[in-house]
């Protein structure tokens, strides 16, 4: 979990969990304001409590006044020491709960009974009670927490409790608080990219930032909010606000003296409120302009700041981080047509024409050709500071405003097309519906077709959606050639990345139909591209290889981000991925990332996310995989598709998470079996063959390898799975389908002769053999894949040679061989490969699995953070030292325990003893 500026109060309470483990307890106040972060907190020391028995409960506003409702919480999972309590502190218990009838309980015996209670279950485990939204709790629960943590001494307990900065109880307020002070602005800014991925203007930004006063929570429903088109990246103000901050706004305005809150009912400061709110770039002159222009005196302005209504600087800010959106929505139409028209006869044309034009357009009533044709003609250059979010919306508000049906028929199809780039898919069916309701020609109507067929792609309705495509295509070839060969290469890479098993084409069909497209006077990368991977799929995989490595060449090589590439990069991975070229993969990769958001382009960017960590994960860097897929999974889902959840399942699948798995795959399975998807299940499948090779459960592997290794229309993962059932079919004897798997893995990797192309097939053929022949494979895929430095296969590589030396009686040198597996699977956290390298090593002779485990100091201080649930990065930036440096330590400390993961460092460094004392210097 990342938790963005809170790194020091995430290390106090990793700290806190290291001090229970050592067997002393402590307590820890975690304060602020609403939207701090305390609850991202607690969950971050729940999670990071490994080993702990972990215990909760939460305030609920609507059971402050019900006694002993907190403590019913905390003591759910503590119950099954109910009957070693003596029996006055049992029957309190019994009483306050109501499971029998008695007096009153004395407080006394409450807080005895439930010291007791978390004291005998710490001497079996160590014990976390975190607590959230104390400020709610009932009186009799805080006391009885109160009389507890001023008891804790030597046992393992750690309690964090989590309440408001005004909501500290008496018995609570003496004990150690960690604050929340508001983030600083780069971690402002920082959190506002994260969760607002698309394009923004920078003043906006800068805007929302300084109004958000260092609010996490506000920041996140900012940027939630601000995703719809309605803000217009920018240009527009956000529709929806949680009812927490609303409230919370309201209860600040409440608390505002009577005078101001006298001024805050008068009129004409309603009407200022309303310009400031509607005018989102903040810029005090022109709220002063426009406030002239509506006949505010320059005494109100004056008021609504002296009252704290509004701060008025560098920027026009309002006094609370979403009292903006409140105002606005507060508005009637016909006031907020007013304010637009001020700020729109207020607004430098020359200097501003897009704000002028959007503000005209929000002020107009009726359809006006010359206020529509002004939308148009901004909605380029409004794209340059908001996206394509701002381009839609201009353009939706031009179509709305058009008389001339023909006119608006093509402009609202403009619109659409632009809404789904962001994932629009409603405001897209709207635009599209609003076009067919026009009278239209030819040229219209397969127009039509085509936003029909990317919204049916996005909102996952449609099995055929290539086929779609491929027919809007074919009706746009005598209108538009070049809309028509773009329209093709869309078909084609939807079939790539998502085909349709229903589909009576499927990929072949549609790359054919890609050749006949009308070819380029001038061939662009794209083209190349698209030639190179249709002829790849109709005849071979040499016939397209060098068209697709020259555009790949030419696609890093690109010069300025533009829109149009969005349309063929997601072909761009897949193609590097054919073509098994690491570097290649990861160069149009981060340009697919980097186009998708400079445009805010969110249909693509869960995509591109989802690609990068895929590498990552192959590459053998889990963290960095990790942390890549949660930005994928951070894209709103409406802008996306699930890849991005495939690819955690194959993180847990490396991992060795069966538990995790094991749902996600039935879920995944009956998910990807209703929409009849392609790529997807066959990745699922790739990664479940992972999952139960790294386990060595072969048959359990080979069923899943069979049906997505066999599907001979998908480039990538199903040639990637091939190399999984060589594995698993050699392993549990059943060879019948390993020729078939072999030549077909084979096809592709020679075709590509890359280091870990090679590495990877010279692998799978060494299973097939014995004797030296199979030696030299071993040793040669272990060169390609290191030179390659693809960790993970080349971790694999060594374990399966390993086991084939230790087969062969060659203990000694297997034990080399499968020590390096070991240590690469426990630096990468691949706890099921790691288990299985640790279990041939016992078979091989191996006695290092009973060393002490001694670690050095270094070694101690990175297995205590890591196993606090601290990311490699983390632990890095805190010891001063390199990210590769903790993964080699890792790898040792793994080694020196013999232990698989992080997950079981607690237990292990609890049977070693403390940290060994620092070796003078010398």
């Amino acid at each position: 979990m990342k938790l963005q500026g809170r790194h020091d109060q995430c290390a106090a309470l990793a700290e806190l969990l290291d001090l229970a483990r050592a067997g002393t307890s402590r307590a820890l106040v975690v304060a602020g304001e609403i939207g701090s972060g305390k609850t991202a907190l607690l969950n971050f020391v729940a999670d990071a409590a490994t080993g702990f028995q972990v215990v909760r409960a939460e305030g609920v506003e609507s059971e402050t006044g019900m006694p002993f409702a907190g403590l019913h919480q905390l003591c759910r999972g503590l119950l099954g020491g109910l009957g070693r309590l003596p029996e006055p502190q049992r029957t309190a218990l019994n009483v306050a709960f109501g499971f029998e009838k008695g007096d009153r309980p004395r407080h006394l015996l409450i807080g005895m009974a439930l010291s007791a209670l978390v004291t005998d279950a710490a001497s079996r485990t160590p014990v976390l009670c975190v607590v959230d939204d104390a400020q709610w709790l009932d009186r009799e629960t805080v006391q009885a927490l109160g009389f507890v943590t001023r008891r804790l001494s030597g046992e393992r307990i750690a309690v964090v409790v989590g309440t408001r900065d005004e909501g500290r109880h008496g018995d609570l307020e003496d004990l150690p608080e960690l604050p929340l002070p508001p983030l600083s602005d780069e971690d402002a800014r920082a959190l506002l990219a994260s969760v607002l991925p698309g394009r923004l203007d920078e003043r906006v930004r800068g805007r929302v930032v300084a109004e958000a006063a260092g609010n996490p929570l506000a920041l996140r429903e900012f940027g939630r909010n601000a995703s719809s088109l309605e803000f217009a990246g920018g240009f527009g103000v956000p529709q929806a606000m949680e009812n927490r901050i609303r409230q919370s706004f309201l209860q600040r305005t409440e608390k505002l003296a009577a005078p101001a809150r006298r001024l805050l009912l008068s009129e004409a400061v309603q009407r200022l409120l309303l310009l400031a709110a509607a005018e989102t770039v903040g810029d005090p002159a022109l709220l002063s302009r426009a406030a002239g222009v509506a006949g505010i005196a320059d005494d109100v302005v004056e008021a609504a700041e002296s009252a704290g209504l509004l701060r008025i600087g560098t920027t026009v800010a309002f006094c609370h981080p979403l009292a903006r959106s409140a105002v606005y929505q507060g508005a009637s139409v016909a006031e907020r047509r007013a304010a637009h028209r001020a700020l729109a006869s207020a607004v430098d044309r020359a200097r501003e024409p897009d704000r002028w034009a959007w503000h005209l357009a929000q002020a107009a009533s009726f359809p006006n050709e010359e206020i529509a044709a002004a939308l148009e003609d901004s909605a380029q250059r409004a794209q340059i500071r908001g996206g394509m979010a701002a381009a839609a919306a201009f353009l939706a508000r031009s179509a709305v405003l058009t008389p001339d049906p023909g006119r608006r028929a093509h402009r609202a199809l403009s619109a659409a097309c632009a809404a789904t780039v962001v994932g629009g898919v409603e405001q897209a069916s709207r635009l599209v519906a609003l076009a067919e309701a026009e009278p239209v020609n030819e040229e219209i109507a397969a127009r039509i077709d085509l936003v029909r067929a990317r919204i049916a792609f996005l909102a996952r309705r449609d099995q055929h959606v290539a086929d779609r495509l491929v027919s809007a295509a074919q009706r746009l070839r005598s209108f538009d050639p070049v809309l028509a060969r773009d329209t093709y290469r869309q078909a084609f890479s939807v079939a790539t990345h998502a085909g349709s098993l229903a589909a009576e084409g499927g990929l072949r069909e549609v790359a054919l139909a890609v050749r006949t497209a009308p070819a380029p006077a001038e061939p662009q990368a794209a083209d190349l591209l698209t030639d190179g991977f249709a002829l790849s799929v109709t005849e071979d995989h040499a016939a397209g290889a060098s068209l697709i490595d020259r555009a790949l060449v030419g696609i890093t090589e690109a010069g300025a981000v533009s829109d149009t590439e969005l349309c063929w990069l997601t072909m761009a991975t897949p193609a590097a991925q054919m073509r098994w070229d690491a570097d290649g993969w990861d160069r149009v990769s981060a340009r697919h990332v980097r186009v998708s958001r400079t445009v805010g382009a969110l249909t693509t960017l869960s995509t591109a996310l989802s690609q990068r960590a895929v590498l990552s994960m192959v590459r053998g860097d889990v963290r960095a995989a990790s942390d890549v897929i949660e930005d994928a999974l951070a894209v709103p889902r409406g802008a996306g598709d699930r890849f991005a959840y495939d690819v955690q399942i194959a993180l847990n699948a490396l991992r060795g998470n069966e538990s995790a798995c094991d749902e996600l795959f039935r879920r995944s399975d009956g998910d990807l079996a209703r929409q009849g998807r392609i790529v997807e299940p066959i990745f699922v499948h790739w990664a479940a063959a992972v999952l139960y090779n790294g386990f060595g459960r072969y048959e359990d592997a080979l069923a899943r390898a069979r049906p997505a290794a066999e599907f001979l229309d998908e480039p990538v993962y199903s040639v990637w799975t091939c190399a999984e059932l060589v594995e698993a079919a050699i392993r549990c004897g059943r060879r019948s389908s390993v020729p078939a798997a072999l030549a077909r893995l084979s096809e592709s990797t020679r075709a590509s002769g890359t280091d870990w192309a090679l590495g990877i097939e010279k692998s799978a053929r060494a299973l097939t053999l014995e004797g030296d022949a199979a030696e030299t494979l071993y040793r040669e895929a272990v060169d390609h894949l290191g030179d390659a430095g693809m960790r993970f296969p080349l971790a694999r590589t060594q374990l399966l040679y390993g086991e084939w030396l230790r087969r062969n009686h060659r203990r000694r040198d297997a034990r080399e061989q499968l020590q390096a597996a070991r240590d690469h699977f426990a630096g990468i956290e691949a706890a099921g490969f790691a288990e299985r390298a640790t279990r041939e090593l016992r078979a091989a002779g191996d006695r290092t699995q009973n060393r002490s485990g001694t670690l050095t100091e270094q070694e101690h201080q990175i297995a205590v953070l890591a196993g606090a649930g601290l990311s490699n990065p983390d632990i890095a930036a805190q010891l001063y030292i390199s990210r590769r440096t903790v993964e080699y330590h890792l790898g040792k400390i793994f080694a020196k325990l013999a232990i698989p993961s992080r997950a079981q460092l607690g237990e292990a460094l609890a049977a070693i003893g403390p940290s060994p004392e620092p070796q003078p210097s010398r």
